[in-house]
């Protein structure tokens, strides 16, 4: 019995050992990765080291795009909710929590839930001195579980300037539209990690059992945008679309003629990259309120997204158009290039030409009733012909017409570095019949983007070259070290120069003699072309459903200069302007030429005036009463006059000096858009006893007032000012003309 006992409490004692291996080695071996790693999870607290995003700078290094430290509120479930005490450490971070940032408490209800988590998030992008504020609160008071984690947030400095071209990040610091997009992996930068070892209650283990894996910042974009020229063209747009009431955008483009260089880009109405999911345009904010209803909420809500979508677009690079009569240039310089046509050829327009059984009318017709008459080339693109240049056209033919369409560059995208480029639509020589020719020729019937157009264009005025157009001259480390240039790149020879030069000088009389007579800036060789081109297939779509629907337009210039040796570019174009006479020569020409005006001084290209300018220049004022800004700067700046706008209106309503007043040399003419009010009257500075300098300084320069002198030493600095009216004190007008009288003391007596 006794042996029989010893046998069974043996096997019991080896049964139980064999059992106790078997879990062991299913515990250790079997499963032995899983529990290790179960385990580490408990013990090990890994944190996400943000990176800094690079910077976005302009050609001068002004930051347009930069992030700065923000932090993320995180609690620690496992650690608050451990002790007898866990339900008070949890009303006590909640409340914490709801106090000092706003957060819900079912929200910090929801992630104690994690009960084993070391890390919950619970309030993202909180800025420094709401954060300092939070941890010094809990310092002082012993509130358990609650860290902080540095985050990065984008900010753009100047609000919705650039926006369609920066774009913007999303909520996790991804570039979601824009250069933020295209460049992402360039400024994002790579996350870094530190990693803490805890022991079982949740507390962090010595200092020996951290790890820290700093991350590494983003690279920063140099652009070859400029701050200035990007605001003189955002500024007309602006202008542009409240003038003209232009419901579908404006859009420009500055361009470096020589190398493709972007050096302004935008389009108006657009968005605030700070706030990108408001809705900018005021009218779209109002049409989408209207839907917002109980009954109606899906249909606004897909509304508001099309909306959000339609004004982060970039037009310039994403929206084709049918570019009408500024493709002439294309068409003209295809045509010398390819020796269809020369400068002796002779083109007969009547007013209307019948192609293939339909009458294409050219503009002239509609006014006068009578075509151009005899021309040659020179006259055709002056005149912007439309029956001559569907002769051309057909002169050409549909395989030579495609190849120098192709050659220019518009069969493909031109690879700008930003995203969403669309390509064009267009007829090739196969499927181009006698209709689609000839009104191809003058820009109907296919689509090409803006940035497409520019560059063609430059290419016909730089001496024949296409460039590859660029936004991103350098991408720079965090410490200033270059890491790329890019050089400008000649895709190919598209014509000859001497055929460039001719397209110079023949698109500088359409400025000085022809329809682009309002781009004309004193001083400088503007050349250029207008664009009245129909919106076809929409006029057809609207008329399925309405029959009275009128055709709209898409209104363009394309200006250069200097024209003996081409620097600068501009296209503008105003799509669905809202005026009588639907023409790019009076509404989009005097846009570019304010662009011009502005940005021709400021990259240092000097002003050369022509005797006849000279002699031209204004001693009256014009009148400008009930004029459209653009017009009336127009009429300003090609009377070589300086002036200055006061109001946020789009009409003239007071012009001061008045009309026909007399104005003396270098004096301004203030433009009036609102009604005048006391508040925007100046006192007249006292000016007795200085010099004409001083006077002209104190009185021009920093009253905005104008001055007209009379008397002895008005040359050099001997005359001294004795009298002035109005008289010191008096309130008037700025704009206002001071009578000055000087007397020199050496001549006195």
């Amino acid at each position: 019995m006794k042996y029989r006992m010893i046998v069974v409490l043996l096997g019991m004692v080896l049964v139980g050992f064999v059992v106790v291996l078997h879990q062991l080695f299913v515990l250790q071996i079997v499963e032995g990765e899983e529990w290790q790693s179960e385990a580490l999870d408990h013990q090990l607290r890994s944190q996400e080291i943000a990176p800094k995003r690079g910077v976005i700078y302009d050609t001068n290094m002004t930051p347009l795009a930069r992030s700065a430290t923000v932090y993320t509120v995180c609690i620690s479930p496992a650690e608050i909710l451990t002790g007898s005490n866990s339900e008070e450490k949890k009303q006590e971070v909640s409340d914490t929590l709801r106090t000092m940032l706003g957060v819900d408490p079912a929200l910090v209800e929801q992630k104690m839930k994690n009960t084993g988590s070391f890390y919950e998030r619970v309030k993202t992008k909180v800025e420094k001195p709401e954060a300092d504020a939070l941890m010094e609160f809990v310092s002082e008071n012993n509130v358990k579980g609650i860290f902080l984690e540095e985050d990065t947030r984008r900010y753009y400095p100047y609000g919705n300037f650039a926006a369609t071209v920066l774009g913007f990040t999303n909520n996790d610091n991804v570039g979601a539209y824009g250069l933020e997009s295209y460049y992402n992996n360039v400024l994002a930068g790579t996350p870094g990690r530190s990693v803490s070892m805890r022991n079982s209650v949740g507390v962090t283990m010595p200092l020996e059992y951290d790890e820290t894996y700093p991350a590494q910042d983003g690279n920063s974009l140099v652009l070859t945008l400029d701050e200035k020229i990007q605001h003189y063209l955002e500024k007309n747009l602006e202008t542009a679309v409240n003038e003209h009431r232009v419901s579908n955008r404006a859009t420009g483009i500055v361009m470096n003629v020589k190398t493709g260089a972007i050096l302004a880009m935008a389009s108006k109405p657009d968005f605030d990259p700070n706030d990108p999911y408001t809705i900018f345009s005021e009218t779209k904010r109002e049409e989408l309120e209207a839907l917002n209803t109980v009954e109606q909420k899906e249909q606004y809500q897909t509304a508001k997204q099309q909306a959000q979508y339609a004004q982060w677009r970039n037009p310039a690079v994403s929206d084709p158009y049918e570019p009408g009569s500024v493709f002439k240039i294309i068409t003209a310089s295809g045509a010398l290039e390819s020796g269809a046509v020369d400068h002796n050829t002779g083109f007969y327009c009547p007013g209307y030409k019948e192609v293939a059984g339909r009458i294409q009318r050219c503009w002239v017709y509609g006014q006068k009733g009578i075509g151009h008459g005899q021309q040659n080339i020179a006259d055709a693109i002056r005149n912007s012909c439309n029956p001559a240049f569907i002769e051309i056209g057909q002169r050409m033919g549909a395989k030579v017409f495609y190849e120098n369409f192709s050659n220019f560059g518009l069969t493909e995208g031109t690879g700008i570095d930003l995203p969403g480029e669309a390509g064009s639509i267009y007829y090739t020589d196969k499927n181009m019949g006698l209709a689609e020719l000839s009104s191809s020729s003058f820009g109907q019937t296919f689509k090409v983007t803006p940035i497409q157009l520019i560059t063609a264009c430059c290419a016909a005025v730089n001496g024949g070259k296409l460039m590859q157009p660029y936004i991103v001259q350098q991408i720079i480390d965090s410490e200033g070290n270059v890491v790329s240039s890019t050089e400008p790149v000649v895709k190919r020879q598209v014509i000859s120069e001497a055929v460039s030069k001719d397209m110079c000088e023949m698109l500088e009389a359409v400025v000085t003699e022809g329809s682009g007579s309002a781009a004309r800036v004193p001083g400088y060789r503007i050349g250029g072309k207008t664009g009245t081109s129909e919106k076809i297939d929409k006029y057809e779509q609207e008329r399925k459903e309405n029959p009275n629907a009128q055709m709209k337009y898409v209104l363009s210039f394309f200006g250069f200069a200097p024209v003996d040796d081409p620097e600068i570019a501009c296209l503008v174009l105003l799509d669905e302007a809202d005026v009588p006479n639907p023409y790019g020569s009076t509404v989009a020409a005097p846009v570019v030429g304010a662009v011009l005006a502005d940005v021709l001084p400021y990259v240092g290209i000097e002003p050369q005036y022509t005797e006849e300018e000279l002699e031209n220049v204004a001693t009256t004022t014009p009148l400008l009463l009930d004029k459209d800004i653009h017009e009336a700067e127009s009429i300003l700046r090609i009377a070589g006059l300086k002036y200055q706008i006061v109001g946020e209106g789009t009409t003239v309503v007071k012009q001061v000096p008045g009309y026909q007043e007399p104005l003396p040399k270098d004096g301004r003419v203030v433009i009036y858009t609102e009604e005048f009010t006391d508040e925007q009257m100046v006192e007249v500075p006292n000016v007795v006893g200085m010099t004409v300098a001083q006077a002209n300084q104190t009185l021009v320069d920093q009253y905005s007032l104008n001055i007209s002198v009379s008397g002895t030493g008005l040359e050099g600095s001997s005359g001294r000012a004795v009298s002035q009216n109005p008289v010191a004190g008096t309130k008037v007008a700025p704009g206002t003309i001071v009578a000055v009288e000087f007397q020199d003391p050496n001549l006195a007596g």
